[in-house]
């Protein structure tokens, strides 16, 4: 027999010689200290650049702007917030916030069915087929899909001729011609912003409510339609209350995103503001900081409430 080892090696092998080893026996002695060095970072970059961004453009808005001389007056005070509820800025907090909604309705619409068909017949390839639609837009850049768009809407563009050809000209030249969503062609009105909106964030809804829709359990369906509902009513007691957070959590994206851009206003679009042109002009061609740092607590706001909102409503869980 061969005779057992009357030394074993110690359970906690001594510690290891230099520098180096020292500090390997430091972060297993102590996890934690290895934890807070790998989260400070991010957490700096998180509490320094963002979060005190974000403080500092909210003390900009405490003051206000010289109107003789155009200087800032670093004095606290609620004038310009009192300026951001003129009938003007008010004009274009509301014009925005209704875009924001309206693209996130019509999103949710257009996302559901192929969400819904994504999550219960696409198998295999054609699944993967579905996420490569899906996501290919987004990689394109946003400004040539911007542009693209301004071309397809303009009034010598291709939507323009294919409704010539299809003889609906006259039904084109009539939206036109309403006062508010009308203008000159597409690319110049509140309807042509609302179209390439809907297009951009699209994306952004259609996999939160996919994910939402894998979720829920088809013997759910099939018990509904046994039990003699019609599929209006599946859809109103089952598929639509369990899809809810999902459509929310897509609704984070699209909300936010139209309610910040500024970009897509400006390209395709009328002279009337959003809170991103708004933000953008007073900052820079007005040189009103002040009114510019109040304006964008606007959509912070706004999403803090929205926010807090979906997280009551469980969209979190969908994302």
């Amino acid at each position: 027999m061969v005779a057992l080892n009357a030394n074993p090696p110690p359970a906690i092998l001594p510690g290891s010689g230099g520098p180096r080893g020292a500090l390997s026996d430091l972060f297993w002695r102590q996890p934690k200290v290895l934890l807070l060095l790998m989260l400070l970072p991010p957490v700096l970059w998180l509490g320094i650049v963002y979060i005190g961004s974000l403080f500092a453009l909210l003390a900009q808005s405490f003051f206000s702007i010289d109107e003789f001389s155009g200087l800032i007056n670093r004095q606290f005070t609620l004038k310009t917030y009192g300026d951001l509820l003129q009938a003007a800025n008010l004009d274009i907090i509301l014009r925005t916030v209704t875009m924001a909604a309206l693209v996130t309705l019509a999103s949710a619409i257009v996302a559901f069915p192929i969400a819904y068909y994504a999550a219960r017949y696409a198998r295999g390839r054609w699944k993967a087929l579905f996420y490569l639609g899906v996501m290919l837009p987004l990689w394109s850049s946003y400004l040539v899909k911007i542009y693209a768009w301004k071309l397809i809407l303009a009034k010598e563009g291709i939507l323009t001729w294919l409704l010539t050809k299809l003889y609906l000209l006259w039904l084109l030249d009539a939206w036109l011609s309403l006062p508010v969503v009308g203008g000159n062609s597409l690319s110049v009105s509140f309807t042509g912003t609302f179209i390439v909106f809907v297009y951009v964030w699209l994306p952004f809804m259609i996999l939160p409510v996919q994910a939402a829709l894998e979720r829920v359990p088809g013997n759910l369906v099939e018990a509904s339609s046994d039990l003699g509902a019609s599929p209006g009513q599946t859809f109103r007691n089952v598929l639509f209350p369990l899809a809810l957070p999902g459509i929310v959590a897509g609704s984070i994206f699209t909300f936010s995103l139209t309610l910040g851009d500024y970009i897509i206003p400006q390209i395709i679009g009328t002279s009337r503001l959003f809170i991103g042109q708004a933000v953008y002009s007073q900052q820079g061609t007005a040189g009103n900081i002040p009114l510019a740092a109040a304006f964008t607590v606007v959509p912070i706001v706004i999403m803090g409430f929205y926010l807090w909102g979906a997280k009551r409503m469980g969209a979190f869980d969908a994302l």
